[in-house]
């Protein structure tokens, strides 16, 4: 592959396309993998194995809990450590390999047939397990980005190219899941619904790759602010169809609005590109780099978000009187199908993760003199109130997208439901998404780091540096 250009002070490393991509690879890897669990994972344990929706929310939340101790373990561990085959990027085939094991077993098909105590253990390993390995992979991926370069513009296309990929891979099973199961069962596709779980992927093929024209044109906060404000409408338009309309007669209307809310979900994604500059900020403070200990804050906060609407979602459903195990599944029930298609997306997601080991370069990475401990970690989040604000971010904008992804594919299905269903429906995918859009709005607000200010504290990095 091409080798990186060095300009400016050392740490500002111009990237070959080809090593963008290379390392977006590894997001869209991960995405075949984190998708499928985030979006179709409670309907499969609700849907197919029949297991109560309170359990599921429950093993959810409990799963994200233990995450939140295992993560800062992953991050201290990959942190205070120097592998041969690179400081962040050894663990893509180091928990590669389990980790496609794991999204392989699980939906097992075998599973259905079990006792519901059996299916009850047997969900809890197995989705424990994945989400402990994932984090392994997932932490030092994200790493990686920081010790590329230090450049404000590369960092923001590599972001850009990351996220393209991201996207890639939320598209593919958004869309491709449940064509996959229709195609192993040889029915009928319901296009609506799959380009309606999809399409609202499409504005990151769009602004993404012009990202930092944007930026330019808006400033940072006022990107994300434009972004936020037209995925409330979005959502405003999809309450009101839902609401008041008739979603099978305006599908072009509920296509357009669906995009729209795309474009302000995607603020999630640029979320990515402050996370390298809380790195800078924190090693302009105190001599470190903790690329991986802030990217496992970073994940917590992300699951996080994930597990909060995991947890919350089947519990109103079925108090608002919805119960996913009860009511007719929006998508197929056939357990050898959904373990073809999760396994199909595995063994994809692999290769993948292949190819960004091959592609990625660090450029920039430190070990401590003294290993970073717990109470570093403590007291790291504590010290620095760029970090504490872009957590909190992740956090709301992930429960946004996550507390509406598994219903969603009920919302093209909405007539078929009773008045009080139809309700629950609407309240997961438009008005609890339209709120959490204005939260984030006030974060983005609080957040301090300019440009500007970020060029002075890598310059002076730098300079100490090299003194």
């Amino acid at each position: 592959m091409e080798n990186q250009i060095q300009t400016g002070n050392n740490g500002f490393y111009k990237l070959s396309w080809m090593q963008r991509i290379g390392y977006g690879s590894g997001d869209l890897a991960q995405n075949l993998i984190f998708q499928t669990v985030a979006t179709y994972l409670m309907l499969y344990l609700t849907t197919v194995l029949k297991i109560n929706p309170a359990f599921v929310g429950g093993l959810i939340l409990a799963v994200r809990l233990i995450d939140c101790f295992w993560s800062p373990v992953v991050g201290k561990f990959i942190d205070n450590r120097n592998p041969k085959l690179g400081k962040y990027r050894a663990y893509l085939l180091y928990g590669g390999i389990p980790l496609t094991i794991a999204a392989c077993l699980l939906m097992l098909p075998q599973a259905a047939e079990w006792s519901m105590g059996m299916k009850m253990v047997y969900a809890t390993v197995s989705y424990t397990v994945l989400s402990m390995i994932y984090s392994v992979v997932n932490i030092p991926y994200g790493s990686i980005m920081a010790s590329m370069t230090r450049d404000n513009d590369e960092v923001l296309i590599l972001t850009s190219t990351r996220m393209v990929c991201a996207n890639i891979g939320q598209i593919v099973v958004q869309a491709g899941f449940p064509i996959g199961l229709a195609m192993f069962l040889h029915e009928a596709i319901n296009w609506d619904q799959a380009v309606f779980m999809a399409i609202g992927t499409i504005p990151a093929f769009i602004i993404l790759p012009s990202l930092p024209i944007l930026k330019k044109l808006l400033g940072k906060k006022g990107l994300y602010y434009t972004l936020l404000t037209i995925g409330f409408i979005g959502f405003a338009i999809l309450f009101s169809v839902g609401k008041f309309g008739d979603v099978k007669e305006s599908t072009l209307i509920i296509q357009i609005a669906k995009i729209m809310t795309g474009v302000g979900l995607l603020v999630g994604s640029l979320m990515w590109a402050l996370v390298p500059e809380v790195i800078t900020e924190s090693e302009y403070r105190t001599g470190n780099r903790p690329a991986a200990t802030v990217n496992a804050l970073a994940g917590v906060a992300f699951k996080a978000g994930f597990s909060i609407a995991g947890w919350i979602t089947p519990l109103v459903m079925s108090y608002i009187g919805f119960d996913l195990a009860s009511e007719e599944s929006a998508l197929p029930t056939d357990p050898g199908a959904w373990f073809t298609v999760t396994s199909v997306f595995a063994l994809v997601g692999f290769v993948l993760l292949t190819l960004c080991f091959m592609g990625s370069k660090e450029n920039i990475t430190t070990t401590p003199e003294k290993p970073v401990s717990f109470g570093d970690m403590l007291k790291e989040f504590k010290a620095n109130k760029c970090l504490q604000l872009v957590l909190g971010i992740f956090v709301v904008v992930f429960l946004a997208s996550f507390i509406s992804a598994p219903v969603n594919a009920y919302y093209t299905e909405l007539g078929k439901y009773s008045d009080t269903v139809q309700n629950a429906i609407l309240l997961f995918t438009t008005i609890i998404p339209a709120i959490l859009l204005i939260i984030v709005g006030y974060l983005v607000y609080k957040y301090p780091l300019t440009d500007e200010r970020l060029d002075e504290i890598n310059k002076e990095i730098e300079s100490r540096n090299a003194q």
